[in-house]
């Protein structure tokens, strides 16, 4: 779930940076973090994650792949699995690289939160502006949970750009807003998040934070031993490793 690797992603990366991008027609990538951070939130109670998936992209622009990683949420006990599916279309046009598609995030039954996304992203030089908008959701929780298409959205503004001797520097901020994001997050219906990265060949460091304060503990579910384990209102530093395989 940007930190989600998208094949089209690295594309529209590497061609920010002025990198000689070029398509593989199947590829594959693995990655170790210390915490899997997906808009500005944990998605494993700040515990590691272990990723990987693969891709397929064609000269026209065409590009599908699947990805996947492990997860858990707030309780102790609801350990589960995120497997995304994603297709679309990216190229450039002159000195804008774009990028469109859609891309579904599939858990296992505990979490009852399946959903989809359509994006769109444009590109110039080392800037680039994405939008996702929520598509459909599959959620197993009652009407109440039955969220329609374009009820969340997410958009951020990234800047990339390199500082010698092999290193990347990476800016990110995003706005997330719609009462999904609450359903799905725990977390009011709109907050921003905002991170630093640098990185170095197959390993990077973010500094990642957003505008969240911390969850409320209900102090009854506090005295049976329910705690807090996503920190939402402290800043996190994550170390990851990633190669990809052609």
């Amino acid at each position: 779930m940007n930190y989600k690797k998208k094949a089209a992603a690295l594309v529209l990366a590497a061609t920010s940076l002025g990198v000689n991008a070029s398509f593989a027609e199947v590829s594959a990538n693995v990655s170790v973090t210390n915490n899997y951070i997906w808009r500005g939130l944990t998605q494993t109670r700040n515990e590691a994650a272990v990723q990987g998936g693969i891709d397929f992209a064609s000269d026209s622009g065409f590009y599908v792949g699947t990805w996947a990683s492990n997860v858990s949420y707030a309780s102790e006990d609801n350990f589960s699995y995120e497997h995304d599916i994603y297709f679309g279309f990216s190229g450039e046009a002159g000195s804008v690289s774009y990028d469109v598609g859609y891309l579904y995030y599939n858990y296992d039954d505990a979490a009852e939160f399946d959903f989809g996304e359509v994006y769109g992203s444009l590109g110039v030089g080392g800037f680039s502006a994405t939008l996702y908008v929520l598509a459909n959701t599959e959620a197993e929780e009652g009407d109440d949970q039955d969220f329609g298409a374009g009820e969340a959205f997410y958009a951020s503004l990234d800047y990339g750009f390199e500082v010698g001797n092999g290193f990347e520097i990476g800016l990110h901020a995003g706005y997330h807003d719609g009462d999904f994001n609450e359903a799905f997050n725990g977390v009011p219906d709109s907050y921003v998040d905002y991170n630093f990265s640098i990185s170095k060949g197959d390993f990077s460091f973010m500094i990642t934070d957003t505008d969240l304060d911390d969850v409320e503990i209900d102090p009854i579910l506090s005295d049976l031993g329910v705690v807090d384990y996503l920190d939402n209102d402290e800043m996190k530093f994550v170390v990851s490793w990633g190669m990809t395989i052609q």
